[in-house]
């Protein structure tokens, strides 16, 4: 029996990047269930940033003119009809006074936040994602995204260690 080395293969069943990726995004899924069956409590609002290019993205040909890379929503006091499903999340919000419905996959989101909690998670893309955008013929890369985090020391450190001081509560 080989050993294992460190540099595991991509298509390991136990590639713990993947496994960990897919756990935190179940934080925003979770999150966003609890607002869409009971309302935000108390203070909660979430800043969700997604990019717009992403395959599975629905969102109105103006609204991806103007913003062709990366968006960031707010869903605190005006939202409506707000769904999520397992892959993805729906929500109706106005865009200069225009109401729009917006499908977002969760595997395109960049950065979820809620202030009130002093919360925020950034999410690196995965390459099966850079492969399909990379594969569009005569498009250009998206740019870096930047995350709407109220506080940078609240996000988790960047690859894939997340610093368990980035959840704890502070007593100010």
């Amino acid at each position: 029996m080989p050993a294992l080395e460190w540099g595991m293969a991509a298509e390991d069943p136990l590639d713990y990047a993947r496994l960990v990726r897919e756990a935190l995004r179940d934080v925003p899924r979770q999150a966003l269930r609890l607002a869409a069956n009971e309302g935000l409590p108390g203070e909660h609002h979430f800043y969700l940033t997604f990019r717009t290019a992403h395959p599975g993205v629905a969102i109105s040909p103006g609204l991806l003119a103007r913003h062709p890379h990366d968006l960031t929503i707010i869903l605190q006091h005006q939202f409506w009809d707000l769904a999520v499903g397992e892959d993805a999340f729906s929500v109706t919000l106005r865009f200069g006074g225009v109401p729009e419905r917006l499908h977002v996959p969760f595997a395109a989101l960049v950065a979820f936040a809620d202030p009130a909690a002093q919360f925020g998670l950034h999410f690196e893309k995965t390459d099966e994602v850079e492969e399909k955008q990379a594969s569009r013929p005569g498009e250009a890369a998206p740019e870096p995204p930047s995350a709407p985090a109220p506080e940078q020391d609240a996000l988790p450190a960047a690859g894939n260690v997340v610093d368990i001081r980035a959840f704890r509560r502070r007593e100010d």
